[in-house]
């Protein structure tokens, strides 16, 4: 075998390298049934939304998208893909991390577990009637909230809590919400995380769950985690059925996420650096 000349040795060695790389940033993410996560249509925000955390729609609508940002006491709505934001505040600034809403109420979950709710009114720049809920969850961080319209049961997410002694399980949190805004407790439900690292091919997780949703069609939860870049879905009694790792490329830090009544899953990416925030619409494929 002849000698190969260095130089020509460590073209060959570097082109193979790119290749590579090439290759494996092509390699697709596998998807939940009804969804490609490899072609989202994508919605870029304006300034005042860059960092976008929980997005919401009102029964399901897709004509109208509200959502919050980690700093500002405000109810951000547009129509997805305009830069027209509108706001509604509501109270101080603050770390607030999702919005759900049902029955014409807004809740707002602020990241140490304290809730606001107020009746949804699109001619008013300010909110009326805000109610502050400071002691209905256990000391903690949280991310994740989701408002069922059938029943005005609103469920929390623990992405932290005082409660949970181990990191074998995730603790689910159900409030009951009155027409004039009142929330009280109904109970509370674990998820698995053991169940969730053996699926994601993980010896052991620390998971902290950051976004959830109800799959208005299979009734099915998807529970999104910015920091494990994970999508997981779980049944009606939230028994974890499957994991999908979501690629970091497209999701750059995924806390928001919600469907609408066409059955269009929406993931939202707070912004960084050199990027804007953004909304990932996935059309649903029967």
């Amino acid at each position: 075998m002849k000698h190969i000349p260095k130089p020509i040795l460590l073209c060959f060695i570097i082109i193979t390298c790119l290749f590579c790389i090439k290759c494996t940033g092509q390699q697709k993410s596998r998807s939940p049934k009804g969804y490609d996560l490899n072609n989202p249509v994508k919605y870029n925000m304006p300034e005042a939304l860059h960092e976008i955390s929980g997005i919401a729609f009102n029964k399901g609508n897709p004509d109208m998208m509200f959502a919050e940002q980690d700093e500002e006491g405000e109810l951000f709505y547009f129509k997805p893909g305009s830069m027209n934001v509108k706001q509604i505040k509501f109270g101080q600034g603050g770390d607030y991390e999702d919005v759900a809403i049902t029955n014409n109420q807004v809740i707002m979950l602020r990241s140490d577990g304290v809730l606001f709710t107020f009746p949804l009114d699109l001619k008013k720049a300010e909110a009326t009637n805000v109610k502050q809920w400071d002691s209905l969850l256990p000391k903690g961080e949280y991310e994740g909230m989701y408002a069922d319209d059938s029943d005005q049961s609103v469920y929390v997410l623990c992405k932290h809590c005082s409660i949970e002694k181990t990191s074998k399980t995730s603790t689910v949190f159900t409030l009951k919400l009155s027409a004039d805004g009142s929330l009280k407790n109904a109970g509370q439900h674990t998820i698995d995380v053991g169940r969730v690292s053996k699926l994601a091919g993980v010896k052991k997780m620390n998971f902290h769950p950051s976004g959830l949703s109800k799959n208005p069609k299979t009734n099915e939860w998807y529970i999104l985690s910015s920091v494990n870049k994970l999508l997981v879905i779980a049944d009606t009694n939230w028994n974890v059925k499957e994991v999908y790792p979501l690629n970091r490329g497209k999701f750059g830090q995924p806390e928001g996420i919600a469907f609408d009544n066409q059955n269009n899953l929406y993931i939202s990416n707070e912004g960084d650096k050199v990027g804007a925030g953004n909304v990932l619409k996935f059309t649903f494929k029967p």
